[in-house]
């Protein structure tokens, strides 16, 4: 493996949104360098204690990243999926066009089954793939149009969770609470973030509320990554576990749900990391509204609802092993699925960067996610 720490953080890349506005959040990836780069990553398994980068100059590298959880959220994983076709087929861009396009094939498999559950991963493959056949069969022309799709993708990526945050920023309560699960800010993005993203543009406008961060067992993303960038964004927020987000609810300290989304069904069932749908059903028994945040490339319209959404199963020993140290007896199973799925009743609506889809019905859903 090549894979290992840098000296100096990547450069933000060139967005296509307006900048953050603040500082003190590092760049979850870029390409560093031209033709001949490699993608550097903010490895999230160090945080919130260590900002460590790393880099990635092949194809297994990236899927190693993926599959880690060192760089993670659906959209972030998309994007670094596109730049890892870009590595895998790097060494086979002077080859002929059936050497280079069998390579493609077999690059993009092996990444897409990396993690099945977030669609945005095949999305992104798909989409460079698409842009790689369409260039031709010059194998040169055709990994430079890898390259340049996977850095587009990035742009559109900032841009869409730029958007995602003026459609919901007005949801966001003055004076109030929002509870989030898991992490769906900048760190899973390549800027700005799904579900935190109306939380940053609210902020900037000047409201004022309190976020309450689930700390998500059991790799305590909530804890380690939500609560790390809000608090270094200046937002007040205080972190609970994942047991105790009913009993919030029941004293009126949450107005508003906002979660991120892997995978969302034509019926707006949505596949979010596990505990999601406890959540739903809470906000739902105390008359709390619950917004589903994602950009509409992880909308998945060929499956009718979300019991055909695959979900990935991670390690027992993520169980297992939590809290650094054994907290299960030998011998006792573990069962760790790492998504669960949120019937559409349960959701208020779903904020795109297009707009906010509600009631979430199939046809709301096929109208806005299949739009052109």
């Amino acid at each position: 493996m090549s894979i290992g720490p840098t000296t100096t953080p990547p450069a933000s890349p060139a967005l296509a949104a307006p900048p953050m506005p603040f500082t003190g959040l590092p760049t979850t990836l870029a390409w560093q360098g031209g033709e001949d780069g490699l993608l550097c990553i903010l490895d999230q398994t160090r945080l919130p204690l260590e900002t460590v980068y790393r880099n990635c100059a092949t194809v297994e590298d990236v899927w190693e990243a993926i599959r880690t959880l060192r760089v993670r959220g659906a959209p972030a994983i998309g994007v670094a999926a596109a730049y890892g076709l870009c590595l895998g087929l790097r060494p086979h861009r002077s080859a002929a066009a059936e050497i280079f396009h069998a390579r493609l094939d077999e690059v993009g498999r092996y990444l897409c089954a990396c993690r099945p559950t977030a669609i945005n991963l095949a999305w992104a493959v798909r989409r460079a793939t698409d842009a790689a056949r369409a260039a031709g069969p010059d194998s040169p022309t055709a990994w430079r149009a890898l390259l340049e799709t996977a850095h587009a993708l990035a742009r559109a990526d900032a841009a869409a969770c730029h958007r995602i945050g003026l459609h919901g920023a007005p949801l966001v309560p003055e004076g109030g609470g929002v509870l989030t699960h898991c992490n769906a800010g900048a760190l899973a993005t390549v800027a700005w973030g799904t579900a935190l993203a109306p939380l940053y543009v609210a902020h900037a406008a000047g409201r004022r509320f309190r976020v309450f961060a689930d700390e998500t067992r059991p790799l305590l993303q909530g804890a380690r990554l939500t609560a790390w960038e809000l608090h270094a964004a200046g937002l007040d927020v205080t972190v609970l576990c994942d047991g105790a987000a009913a009993a919030l609810m029941r004293q009126g300290a949450v107005q508003l749900v906002l979660v991120g989304a892997d995978r969302i069904a034509a019926n707006g069932d949505t596949a979010n990391k596990i505990g999601t749908y406890a959540v739903a059903l809470a906000a739902r028994a105390h008359g709390v509204p619950l917004y589903v945040a994602a950009p509409t490339s992880t909308f998945d319209l060929s499956l009718p609802d979300g019991r055909a959404i695959p979900i990935e199963e991670r390690p027992a020993d993520e169980i297992r092993r939590g809290l650094g140290r054994e907290v299960v007896p030998p011998g006792v199973l573990c069962w760790n699925p790492a998504f669960d799925v949120t019937p559409a009743e349960l959701i208020t609506g779903l904020i795109t960067e297009r707009g906010i889809i509600q009631p979430v019905t199939a046809e709301t859903v096929r109208a806005v996610a299949s739009a052109t």
